[in-house]
């Protein structure tokens, strides 16, 4: 009879709390986690790529890593949301567009990719340059879109399942500008790091915003001098005695300030504009060289530069140098095809064109040490 009460009390229980929205929020189970020990990445605790050397270079400890920034993306700017529609549909669809994503990423993970950056306010969606779109997942007060979050989620879901780490960005110029003020920033940057961090989500670094140095971003606290702040800040939220590692990154060839350098949990530098694979090593000896650095990881987010079959490219140099690589790849003026590119929207997010082809099957090639 005590067991019939129980199940009676516990049912009502239960649809008093469906009927009335109560139900207590409770931090879901992930399975994967990403910590870094001294100048290595760890993945549930062990080093990524364990006992993996390529070409007698170590690959342990590093993350091979892509630029995916647009998996979340939409523009609600009605005048510049017909340049993305897709071919077969002529319109643009924000969900097929996150569930291409995801339908991809085993495909990614089996040729030894670990890691990709999403950001939240994306990246040009031609490349390079800002024209008017509106992709932001904040409001003008600095409010998370329900809309974005959701399609969010369900990457960082599937990333977990399959093992990932997703570099999230949380700011980028040519969109900050939609935010009102310093204070916009702040609530933005508090509401996004608790949301991640009530999601119980621990395979996410934190990049707070996209090449602080640019002179195209409105707001002070996102430039390069003062950056270091929005840093501690996401560093100073913890839940159940954990907080997420979080950096910033700088535009090409450009070496990390010191301020930001202390602040950091690892150090993000970019590639572009980088023509000789020795200006790579030399990038990553001056970063390690800067006030205030102690052993982290080095990590290139975003390099255009490939060549693969070359005897030096950006990515080998980078490896030699200890030091994880970003893949980018957007289309060029004189490339029509969506199969090109993983940031010209609208993408194909499949590993099918020459130029990503090539890429993963290189990075196959180090992921595995054959």
């Amino acid at each position: 009879m005590n067991r019939i009460n129980k199940f009676i009390k516990i049912t009502i229980v239960t649809a008093i709390a469906f009927v009335t929205g109560c139900t207590q929020p409770q931090e879901q189970v992930h399975k994967t986690s990403v910590s870094i020990q001294d100048n290595m990445f760890l993945i549930n605790g062990e080093p990524t790529y364990k006992g993996i050397y390529w070409n007698g270079n170590k690959i342990e400890g590093l993350l091979m890593n892509s630029r995916m920034v647009q998996g979340i993306f939409d523009d609600e700017n009605p005048e510049t949301r017909l340049l993305w529609k897709y071919p077969d549909t002529e319109e643009w669809s924000p969900d097929r567009n996150t569930d291409e994503f995801i339908a991809a990423m085993p495909a990614w993970k089996e040729h030894g990719l670990l890691a990709f950056t999403l950001n939240l306010q994306g990246g040009s969606p031609t490349g390079y340059g800002n024209k008017g779109w509106k992709n932001t997942a904040f409001d003008e007060n600095g409010e998370l879109k329900p809309a974005y979050f959701a399609r969010l989620e369900k990457i960082l879901d599937k990333a977990d399942e399959l093992g990932m780490v997703c570099i999230l960005g949380y700011f980028y110029f040519g969109q900050d500008e939609f935010l009102n003020d310093e204070a916009a920033i702040i609530n933005a940057t508090n509401l996004t790091t608790d949301w991640l961090l009530d999601k119980g989500y621990r395979n996410v670094l934190v990049e707070v915003n996209n090449e602080c140095n640019i002179k195209a971003y409105d707001h002070d606290i996102l430039k390069e001098d003062r950056i270091h702040e929005l840093i501690d800040l996401v560093k100073s939220k913890t839940k159940n005695g954990f907080s997420l590692l979080t950096s910033t990154s700088y535009g090409g060839n450009y070496i990390p300030l010191s301020n930001v350098v202390k602040s950091a949990d690892f150090i993000l530098i970019h590639g572009n504009g980088v023509e000789d694979p020795a200006r790579i090593k030399e990038m990553v000896r001056q970063t390690r060289e800067v006030e205030g650095y102690r052993e982290m990881p080095v990590l290139f987010n975003e390099d255009d530069h490939y060549a693969y079959d070359a005897s030096d490219y950006n990515m080998k140099a980078a490896v030699e140098s200890y030091a994880s690589w970003g893949y980018f790849d957007f289309r060029r003026k004189d490339e029509t095809d969506i199969s090109i590119g993983y940031q010209s929207v609208p993408v194909d997010w499949r590993i099918n064109s020459e130029r990503k082809q090539q890429f993963f099957e290189k990075l196959k090639e180090i992921a595995t040490g054959n």
